[in-house]
């Protein structure tokens, strides 16, 4: 796949430790990470097929009961192909 996004919404527990927009590349993914309030997003020229984890590390900072975001992988081109994680719930204590 070509030109593809990937928009990891967070539970709004946590707060990302890096925050720095930069080029990354992991397991020979080569991808630009951009991190907002809501989402990190992660922006490829080129996914070959294959499995891969993409990680980040973030801080908790409320506890309770969130619901953690969906991940949605779109075709930046062709948007009609995309994908979507599940919804889970985080249960934070102290």
């Amino acid at each position: 796949m070509e030109f593809v996004h990937l928009k990891d919404l967070r539970a709004s527990c946590f707060e990302p430790l890096d925050v720095i927009s930069k080029h990354e590349s992991k397991d020979g993914l080569y991808f630009y990470r951009s991190t907002k309030d809501v989402a990190t997003h992660f922006f490829f020229d080129k996914i070959t097929k294959g499995t891969y984890v993409l990680e980040y590390d973030v801080r908790i900072n409320n506890s309770g009961n969130f619901n953690d975001g969906i991940s949605t992988l779109q075709s930046m081109y062709a948007p009609e192909f995309s994908a979507n994680s599940k919804n889970s719930i985080i249960k934070v204590t102290k």
